[in-house]
């Protein structure tokens, strides 16, 4: 494989998969989701398949296994980067667990700082502390390596939204980081009022302003994170809805239901071109989506990966992750993204 470029798997503990049936050989990376931050440490007790890690990192020993720290709705965060010594007391915790456990890193997941939209807890000095405490992790790792023999790796996951963008200071966290992982996904989700592609490379026909895939990028470049340490963000999952007006096959139009939530397994064996479902392109976005004529479905297939990871390469980026590996198809979606970057 190119090293020059990642695909790295955010891989969820409470998802159903088993080391043995993880295509290793197609990765680069994975991100084990997630651990918690509980009374200001790192606490592992949502982690309940380390033993499967380990055989995976038995079975392809070039893997870079990163422990992920957070997720939606997470908490903690704020009063972790609080202070210097909440600070130090979180960044040593991280890292002594992640050296008993053999792992290569720490991505961090704070979503978002700033922002209580999550139920979590904010403060509008998150954004400076969110870089303090990646600093703070920095130095631990760093000491532990030399230690160690060891370069450990520290990366974290963005929002991938104008929104989302505006809780961190780019340009600082990005000396800081090994990678960005892009969190360009989600773009349409539980709170949309209109269906949209939620992980579309570009903006669609007519949205000039809609979030997507190469405007988080261009933030990104334009805020001084370098090329080469972002990671685009693909989903492997897909999102759907109830509509109340069918026009444009259903895209950009008025929903009528909760969304609901697809893995690419679910939709590859039941929806896509099956059950009265069409499956239809959108070449100005990029992305697919499905079709009934009253359901509506946004997801990512792997024309829409090949966009993606063509324009990973193309523009020099770092390379490529997703939510999550255990929701693909006969590593589908895994294979559409190392055919075009390893």
């Amino acid at each position: 494989m190119d090293k020059k470029h990642v695909i790295s798997a955010y891989l969820y503990s409470r998802m159903d998969w088993k080391a043995d049936r993880i295509k290793g050989e197609y990765l680069t990376h994975i991100n084990y989701s997630f651990a918690l931050i509980r009374d200001g440490v790192l606490s592992a007790a949502e982690l309940d398949k380390l033993d499967e890690i380990r055989l995976l990192k038995k079975r392809f020993p070039h893997l870079k296994v990163l422990v992920s720290v957070g997720g939606w709705g997470a908490d903690g965060f704020s009063d972790a980067a609080l202070t210097k010594r909440s600070r130090a007391l979180f960044a040593g915790s991280a890292v002594e667990f992640m050296r008993i456990n053999d792992f290569d890193g720490i991505d961090i997941d704070w979503e978002y700082p700033c922002s209580s939209d999550a139920g979590i807890m904010a403060r509008p000095e998150d954004r400076e502390n969110f870089t303090l405490l990646l600093e703070e992790m920095r130095r631990e790792l760093d000491r532990s390596g030399a230690k160690d023999g060891k370069s450990y790796l520290l990366t974290a996951a963005l929002g991938g939204t104008a929104y989302t963008l505006r809780f961190y200071d780019l340009e600082s966290i990005s000396g800081i980081l090994d990678y960005v992982n892009l969190m360009t996904y989600d773009f349409t989700h539980g709170s949309s009022t209109e269906t949209g592609h939620h992980t579309c490379l570009f903006a669609p026909t007519g949205k000039t302003g809609a979030p997507s895939a190469e405007a988080a990028v261009k933030i990104c470049l334009d805020s001084g994170i370098p090329a080469h340490k972002l990671v685009l963000g693909c989903a492997f999952y897909g999102r759907g809805w109830d509509v109340t007006d069918g026009s444009s096959n259903g895209l950009h139009a008025s929903v009528a239901s909760p969304c609901t939530s697809y893995s690419y397994r679910k939709l590859a064996l039941d929806y896509i071109d099956k059950n009265g479902f069409r499956r239809y392109w959108d070449d100005h976005a990029k992305a697919p989506y499905l079709w009934n004529g009253k359901h509506f479905i946004t997801y990512d297939d792997p024309e829409s990966l090949g966009h993606k990871a063509a324009y990973a390469r193309d523009n020099g980026l770092g390379g490529v992750m997703f939510w999550e590996l255990s929701q693909d198809h006969d590593n589908e979606l895994v294979k559409a993204l190392y055919s075009l970057l390893g």
